[in-house]
């Protein structure tokens, strides 16, 4: 779909007689610099982690459940049996719905992302719109993304001048 709207913008662009200006930009370049952006990953990784380890503790108390209900069935009644693997069952399930609670769609981590790389986020692309309106740039391209650009002149890519607007004075070369 996103490359039928691309084909279509240079479609509609290529028909018009006014000549459209028009620049390329690498977002994932540009936020790679910046030093907020570096700092909120950090923060991620490091929930992230947090949030894994406790989901794999409680993993592992199922695991040692499961092994010690295996080497003392032999010896427990049908009802001790059953009520054990409820047990066992139950534990697994809360696992799960952690992990999911964690991880999954729209889960803490992806609220947490949210919270800490938005702004970031925000930055950049109102960078992005100063720029267009300094410049008079009709169309900016992000070649970071979906668009698949086979080929871009590097003069025509402000990445630099983005990061300059956002204060990033040296940034790390392509």
């Amino acid at each position: 779909m996103k490359k039928l709207l691309f084909i279509l913008a240079i479609v509609l662009s290529a028909s018009q007689i006014q000549a459209q200006r028009y620049c390329v930009i690498d977002s994932k370049y540009i936020l790679e610099n910046l030093p907020e952006y570096k700092q909120a990953q950090s923060k991620l990784d490091e929930v992230s982690t947090q949030w894994q380890k406790e989901i794999d503790a409680k993993l592992q108390d199922v695991d040692r459940m499961y092994k010690a209900y295996q080497a003392e069935q032999v010896m427990l009644s049908d009802d001790m049996k059953k009520k054990r693997e409820d047990e066992i069952i139950k534990k697994e399930k809360e696992a799960k719905e952690l992990q999911k609670k964690r991880f999954g769609f729209e889960g803490d981590l992806f609220k947490k992302r949210q919270e800490l790389v938005k702004p970031v986020q925000d930055k950049v692309y109102n960078a992005v719109q100063k720029l267009a309106s300094s410049k008079t740039y009709d169309v900016i391209f992000d070649k970071s993304a979906d668009l698949s650009i086979f080929y871009s002149d590097p003069k025509i890519d402000k990445s630099d001048d983005i990061l300059k607007e956002l204060g990033v004075t040296n940034p790390s070369k392509k």
